[in-house]
């Protein structure tokens, strides 16, 4: 479940810039993601054993919130949305965190990302925006913090 072109970024970045991914570049990533030190990385899968989604994190050496776990993404695949996959998955990680001792968690979202509503559905609060380059385009990045995980874990 490498995919270049993620449905997400669509109408986010430039149809340029997607293009331009490769299966090959992505794949490179999630490998240094995975077998990186201090990631955890859960998936689901469907009744077929095929993944149908992840979610992936750890503690950055450049947290925007200091002491604290970095949800890093989290995709399920259209068609397995609104499930309950991503409850399930954001449990793991945030189990994971508290077994680690990370008392804040925090993520960053672009903000055109639907994914955004779906953190503050699970008490992520709005911490900052920042404006950034991606793809050549200006963006701005939301900085969202769990300041308390303890709802999440219930």
């Amino acid at each position: 479940m490498v995919y270049p072109k993620l449905p997400t970024y669509k109408d986010i970045l430039p149809s340029d810039f997607l293009d331009k991914l490769s299966y090959e570049k992505r794949k490179d990533i999630w490998i240094k993601n995975t077998t990186s030190n201090g990631n955890h990385v859960y998936v689901a899968e469907n009744n077929e054993g095929k993944i149908v989604g992840f979610i992936c994190g750890g503690k950055r050496e450049t947290n925007q919130v200091k002491d604290s776990g970095d949800l890093t993404a989290i995709y399920i695949l259209e068609n397995s949305q609104r499930m309950g996959i991503g409850k399930k998955l954001i449990k793991e990680l945030f189990f994971k965190f508290e077994e680690l001792g990370f008392k804040t968690i925090f993520v960053e979202v672009l903000e055109d990302n639907k994914s955004r509503y779906f953190y503050e559905a699970f008490g992520a609060e709005l911490l900052k925006t920042e404006k950034i380059k991606m793809a050549g385009a200006e963006l701005n990045l939301l900085v969202y913090e769990w300041k308390d995980i303890s709802p999440v874990l219930l």
